[in-house]
């Protein structure tokens, strides 16, 4: 196992990682504001801050999608405003998130950006929902803040939700079976509706819209045949909204593989038994993308699951290092050589970025520190939600990156010695 390299920092709430590669530079950063004050100084600070971080990475302007984490949710079109005036007609694919950052500051914001360096880089702005990065024969597609026009029910609102992505990722020319990660934010996600849970309900709408839907599995190894869904993560949020993002995949290239993962330690979510969901949760532990050499992993939301139990209810470290030796396991080099990827697996090191959902706010300060003796400077984002069980109180989601060592100088990604990047 390697670990690729990956520079990280983090200093006063503020953390960044990057992953240099030949001619590409790709930045990370998770940023909570320095300063008390209205929302618009907050906004200013964080803001500024992620564009010093960007310039200083020599990938000015380079953000092409961003979560904003919000105390407020009434302060929405308030935030948009200087958002939008700041980025102009560089703004990135935006989600607004009704999650309050742990800590008490009025928002924060969690960014990805590729840097354009010596590389053709190409970024195509659609609009703060849809964001399309091309390089090097592949291109991204950044989907954001899609929700529905109302309030019906969860089942209709996520049906709706999956065919406005849809339409959307159309426009570009970038089909729904390319996505390979997804975020589903619901409001009141474990309260009852019409006498079912609404995350149930939210399952039953992803199964019925996923099943005619042939995703990425041509893009797996041969010989793999477990069922492919994208790396997901379904959390709460403040109201009884729904939201969707994603990020999808288009490549022509023959040397690129997208390969779902599952945890040795968890039944796989789309496995769990009837007790848990009539319709079982569509989605994969991990998405793992390999070029050559290279691969990026990226982590759905985990929990304190082993099988499909929870572990250590009530006790919220217990709970987080559980999670945390679940995401071991789950990118370690075991489990990729399980995947058919051997030599690409890598450790809690290879993260280059880290969402941590705590569940009570007064369980932020421990949790906190858990993670740190973990986690070291990986930049990350700390926000209060809602998990998918009553008796689970942290998931963390992140990405991961690996290198796999080679004495061969022409084992490269199709010539370029270059790992696939989520830009």
């Amino acid at each position: 196992m390697a670990v690729c390299t990956v520079r990280k920092s983090s200093h006063e709430e503020i953390g960044y990682s990057v992953v240099e590669l030949n001619d590409v530079c790709h930045v990370f950063a998770a940023a909570v504001p320095r300063c008390e004050g209205s929302l618009q100084e907050q906004a200013a600070d964080v803001l500024q801050t992620i564009a010093t971080v960007t310039d200083q990475q020599h990938a000015s302007g380079s953000i092409v999608h961003q979560a904003v984490f919000l105390a407020d949710p009434r302060q929405l079109d308030e935030c948009r405003r200087w958002i939008r005036a700041f980025y102009g007609d560089r703004l990135p694919a935006t989600s607004y998130v009704a999650q309050a950052p742990c800590g008490g500051r009025l928002l924060a914001i969690e960014a990805l950006g590729v840097g354009q360096g010596r590389g053709e880089v190409e970024i195509e702005r659609l609009g703060e929902q849809l964001v399309i990065a091309r390089h090097n024969g592949i291109a991204w597609a950044h989907c954001a803040q899609v929700v529905p026009a109302s309030d019906d029910s969860v089942y209709a609102a996520a049906q709706e939700v999956f065919n406005r992505a849809r339409r959307l990722l159309d426009e570009a020319n970038v089909g729904f079976e390319r996505v390979i990660r997804t975020w589903l934010y619901l409001g009141g996600i474990v309260d009852a509706e019409a006498g079912v849970e609404r995350y149930r309900e939210l399952n039953r709408a992803r199964a019925d819209f996923f099943r005619d839907l042939s995703f990425l599995n041509h893009r797996s190894p041969n010989g793999l045949s477990s069922p492919w869904y994208p790396a997901s993560t379904g959390i709460g949020e403040q109201g009884r909204g729904l939201m969707f993002s994603a990020i999808a995949l288009a490549t022509d290239r023959p040397d690129i593989f997208a390969v779902p993962l599952e945890n040795p330690r968890q039944t796989a979510a789309y496995d769990y038994a009837r007790r848990y969901s009539p319709d079982s949760p569509k989605f994969s532990r991990a998405m793992a993308l390999s070029c050559g050499n290279y691969a990026t992993i990226f982590i759905s939301g985990t929990a304190s699951i082993v099988a499909s139990e929870t572990r250590h209810p009530g006790d919220p470290v217990a709970q987080t290092h559980e999670t945390l030796d679940n995401i071991a396991a789950l990118i370690g080099e075991e489990n990729l050589s399980r995947h058919g990827l051997p030599g690409l697996g890598t450790s809690l090191d290879g993260l280059g970025l880290v969402r941590i959902y705590v569940k009570r706010p007064s369980d932020y300060a421990a949790v906190r520190a858990a993670c740190a003796s973990r986690l070291g400077e990986t930049p990350t984002v700390y926000a209060t939600a809602d998990i998918c069980r009553s008796d689970l109180l942290v998931e963390i989601e992140g990405i991961a990156f690996a290198r796999r060592e080679s004495s061969s100088p022409t084992s490269t990604c199709g010539g370029l010695n270059k790992m696939i990047l989520p830009v």
